[in-house]
């Protein structure tokens, strides 16, 4: 009972920075010394819903850059986790981009992209995103091979159970949850990332990150509380698949 309470009064402080923004949403008039606003509106939400001010652009090309994003690296993760379980020395080459700036990776990389052509260009923001996305994938797919015990193959095997149902039904599940919460990382990492997407996209390629900071110059508080909210709603699904994941360890479809 006591850790129940103490595990709402950390959720109820981790929440409480959002309720202005909530508010902010659907006001028009929130000043100084009132507590809560004078004047209601949904006009913010009525924005965000048609799509205006560039944020369904921002939106869409938001998701689809995260959802790509986070398949890539999975894609690259799971096999470099593996090879990380088996050759240590590698691991701290996955920490550099982590160590150093984002802008100052991100201004080494430029170069390479616009000799590539990638230069605000949709792929070369999904070739950057995978900077912060693959080391954070990779760390945590090689915390799950180092887990996995061989004997259980040699045990399925044994048993009569083919090379792919040995992965299909003894690996598989057990690194069920370890993919979720790597694509959890990595879908948010995506998601927010604002200076990756700046000096790459070069304006061409406008991620809801991007609107918001526009938005933030505007000082329209009514529609940068709404945008901010919408933002939140992708993660919080994909956070809560990703904790049916932890709590299940078994498919979500069979």
């Amino acid at each position: 009972m006591i850790w129940q309470l103490l595990g709402i009064l950390v959720a109820g402080l981790l929440l409480l920075p959002l309720l202005p923004v909530a508010l902010w949403s659907v006001s028009q008039g929130w000043y100084f010394p009132h507590i809560l606003p004078q004047t209601w509106t949904l006009a913010g939400w009525i924005t965000v819903l048609h799509g205006h001010s560039g944020i369904g652009e921002g939106l869409l090309t938001s998701l689809l850059v995260a959802l790509i994003t986070t398949c890539l690296a999975l894609v690259v993760g799971i096999p470099a986790g593996y090879a990380l379980n088996h050759t240590p020395a590698l691991r701290p080459l996955l920490y550099l981009p982590l160590l150093g700036s984002p802008l100052a990776v991100v201004l080494g990389l430029q170069e390479l992209l616009i000799r590539l052509g990638l230069q605000g260009s949709l792929v070369g923001v999904m070739v950057v995103h995978l900077l912060p996305t693959v080391p954070y994938t990779s760390l945590v797919m090689s915390s799950l091979f180092a887990s996995w015990d061989p004997a259980y193959g040699w045990v399925a095997r044994s048993l009569g159970a083919a090379p792919w149902q040995v992965g299909r039904y003894v690996l598989g599940p057990m690194l069920l949850p370890g993919v979720g919460v790597s694509a959890l990382f990595a879908f948010l990492l995506s998601w927010n990332e604002f200076v990756l997407s700046f000096f790459v996209g070069a304006g061409e390629v406008l991620t809801l990150p991007m609107v918001l900071f526009s938005l933030l110059q505007g000082g329209n508080y009514t529609l940068i509380g709404a945008v901010t909210i919408t933002s939140l709603l992708p993660g919080l699904v994909i956070l809560g698949l990703s904790s049916r994941l932890l709590q299940t360890g078994i498919p979500l479809v069979e």
